[in-house]
């Protein structure tokens, strides 16, 4: 695997899961990014449970936020998060779909990405209070870079229409 040995990025991860244990779900996310030379986890948010999105007939999610220093360029940090989730027998069958683990690029530094396989920041992240509050937990002051706005302005509009079910301690 190719990285930047000169340079390290600071990356926010969005991670879901609502399949089995999805509490050991999560933590073993974090484990087998851990084992990665190219990715450090720095700082987890607090895990919240939440309605799913999109396609409703399946159980609530519980989500967070790692904030990861990596080496890998964006490309290659998308490669091996989806390797990640094929470890953690992820199986994308239904769009939006139930999923033992789901991670998602949130933030690259604040570079902005659009290419067929990698869009960064989330296109979908300012719309969904289950990414927002972990989020915020860790980078409230953050400003978005194609929004211009502040994370926690962001959450704040959000509050209006999407609430959270319930709030659980970052993973040890």
């Amino acid at each position: 695997m190719t990285t930047n040995k000169n340079t390290f990025s600071t990356v926010y991860i969005g991670v879901g899961s609502n399949m089995g244990d999805r509490y050991k779900n999560i933590q073993d996310a974090e484990k087998e990014i851990s084992k990665s030379d190219s990715c450090k986890i720095v700082r987890v948010s607090k895990i919240y449970e939440t309605d799913p999105v999109g396609y409703l007939d399946q159980d609530n999610f519980l989500n967070c936020v790692f904030e990861i220093n990596t080496q890998l360029i964006p490309d290659q940090l998308i490669d091996f998060m989806l390797s990640t989730e094929k470890i953690l027998k992820r199986e994308r069958i239904v769009h939006w779909g139930p999923r033992t683990i789901d991670l998602d690029i949130l933030f690259y530094n604040n570079m902005i990405i659009s290419s067929s396989n990698l869009i960064i920041p989330h296109p979908r992240m300012h719309e969904r209070m289950f990414v927002m509050k972990p989020l915020c937990d860790l980078i409230p002051e953050y400003v978005h870079p194609v929004l211009n706005e502040s994370c926690l302005l962001i959450k704040k509009k959000l509050e209006k229409k999407q609430g959270i079910v319930e709030v659980w301690e970052p993973l040890d």
